[in-house]
């Protein structure tokens, strides 16, 4: 069985059910009344624009893409790549594309231009598919890349140099292409980077796809009564992993897109969620909201709600005892994992090791752990090394690179480039890690783009930028700015230079200094780190 034949099965057992919600606060509906041959649009009540679709409908939208890419000579191996925000297309579209035999290949809605272009000719992208937000981005660089490739739009008031998605799937048939299918088949490529920042593409056959399904109804044990909330991207392994579990037991999922507090808990309350996964910034703003007494629990319905579970970032122990105060019935988990080992689960907490929390946990279902030395040798209990993990959700490689491949993957072990350390009790703890990637609200930022953006502004001599800590983001970016003789500069104009970067790659902190260096000419970033209050990070994680 593939992670497609799920899907089939869903729509057989389970075909009227609803299968997924959409949910967008952002945009308001007025109730429209009809009476005889009038319209009358009442000024209430007013509600939030809300989509949902069954099962069957599920599985027939996904055939109708496959048919699509089929009719366009779309044959196995070939690869798709999806540029959409979060919306009731996007999991049809991704299926739709494993139907045939195809890789999916989600990107990144952050990416600039020249990032998407740079990822869709690394991962050899056939086809692109893109919804309205990207238009700017996408025709920029039309011109090169639509030489070699189509271009489907998803939405309204479809741009001249792409086709229309929904006209095209509309005369598709919803039969199922009926492929077959091997667990070994390429599946995916999910995109990922170093400490450089230049996007890795990781290759995952149908194998792993699976055993996400599998890991996550393991440890969260789900079943169809549970409604799953969808907040984080679907183009993160993190989100799509954890919505496998009620994928693979037929449990509604909500994907919301908001993640302002008030948002949260009617959403939860409204489509009576039982599981919610959130980034350590989300559940500080509801505790804060709380506080504050601008949210009220009892004026939502949350007694189903059983799991609340934290991932992508650090997970401050005192988030959870506060947590607690307030939803005292709730089970809690954190996860750890990389896009690497199929997203989350590789190691996780578990829900009844609450006592644990700073801990990663212990080895995930059907996974094993190691911690080594640089020789590879497993260290005694209590030592600090690198962990490393094994199972069936490793990665095949990272696509068109066997060097970078043969630097993490060795027998089978998948070297995470994380420093951890076991406890007596056999929980691991991550104390460090080897890269220098910061994580910020669950978002990994990379140092070297940005010095090598503020290295272009005239006043700057040297720049380092590490990550310090944030009792609401885990991390924030904070450069170290050695300036110019005579070439004053203040943080202000500096800030506002930066405004020319994404916001998310925006430092929050400028520090005038000198930049240290080692005799090599390398930045000292542990010694800058402990200097600035970055070495208090002692359980840095990059766990989903």
């Amino acid at each position: 069985m593939t992670i497609t034949d799920i899907l089939e099965r869903n729509a057989i057992l389970y075909g009227k059910d609803t299968a997924l919600v959409e949910i967008n606060p952002d945009i308001q509906e007025v109730h429209r009344v009809t009476w005889k041959e009038y319209e009358l649009i009442e000024p209430a009540p007013v509600s939030y624009y809300r989509r949902e679709i069954t099962w069957s409908v599920f599985n027939e939208k996904a055939n109708r893409f496959a048919n699509l890419l089929l009719s366009r000579g779309v044959k196995k191996g070939d690869k798709v790549a999806i540029l959409l925000m979060n919306c009731l297309e996007w999991l049809p579209i991704y299926f739709g594309i494993l139907k045939t035999g195809a890789l999916a290949v989600p990107l990144n809605f952050r990416y600039a231009s020249d990032e998407i272009k740079y990822c869709v000719d690394l991962a050899e992208v056939d086809i692109l598919v893109f919804g309205p937000e990207f238009i700017g981005r996408v025709e920029e660089i039309a011109p090169e890349i639509s030489k070699k490739r189509l271009l489907f739009y998803v939405g309204e008031n479809c741009p001249s140099f792409a086709e229309h998605y929904d006209r095209l799937v509309a005369n598709c048939s919803s039969a199922s292409p009926d492929l077959p299918l091997d667990l070994t088949d390429d599946a995916a490529i999910y995109f990922s980077s170093g400490t450089t920042g230049f996007p890795k593409a990781i290759l995952h056959n149908h194998e792993s796809l699976l055993h996400a399904c599998k890991v996550e109804r393991e440890h969260h044990g789900q079943t169809r009564d549970d409604v799953f909330l969808c907040i984080p991207p679907l183009y993160h392994t993190g989100a799509k992993m954890h919505w496998f579990g009620s994928f693979l037991v037929g449990g509604k999922a909500v994907l919301l897109k908001g993640v302002k507090p008030k948002c949260i808990l009617e959403a939860i309350s409204q489509e009576q969620c039982t599981i919610v996964w959130l980034l350590v910034p989300w559940a500080q703003d509801i505790l804060d909201a709380l506080d504050r007494g601008e949210l009220k629990l009892e004026d939502y319905k949350l007694d189903q709600w059983r799991l609340m579970h934290i991932g992508a970032q650090p997970v401050p122990p005192s988030l959870i005892a506060r947590w607690k105060k307030y939803f005292p019935n709730h089970q809690y988990d954190t996860n750890y994992g990389l896009s690497e080992s199929i997203g989350p689960g590789c190691v996780h907490l578990g829900v009844g090791n609450i006592d644990k929390v700073g801990a990663i946990g212990k080895a995930g279902f059907g996974w094993e752990v190691k911690i080594v030395d640089d020789k590879g040798n497993t260290v005694p209990q209590g030592t600090v090394g690198e962990l490393a993990v094994k199972g069936p959700g490793v990665m095949t490689c990272y696509y068109n690179d066997p060097k970078a491949t043969d630097e993490v993957l060795r027998d089978g072990w998948l070297y995470t480039g994380d420093m951890a350390q076991e406890d007596a009790d056999g929980f691991i703890f991550l104390v460090d890690r080897k890269k220098d990637v910061i994580i910020s609200g669950g978002e990994n930022l990379y140092p070297v783009q940005i010095e090598d953006f503020l290295r272009s502004n005239d006043n700057i001599k040297d720049v380092a930028v590490i990550g310090l800590p944030d009792q609401r983001l885990g991390e924030i970016a904070a450069a170290i700015v050695e300036l110019k003789p005579d070439h004053p500069c203040t943080e202000a104009e500096i800030m506002e230079f930066c405004n020319q970067l994404p916001r998310y790659k925006r430092p929050h902190k400028i520090i005038f200094a000198q930049v240290p260096r080692n005799p090599t000419g390398k930045i000292e970033k542990p010694r800058l780190r402990e200097m600035y209050g970055g070495a208090s990070l002692v359980a840095k994680q990059n766990h989903s």
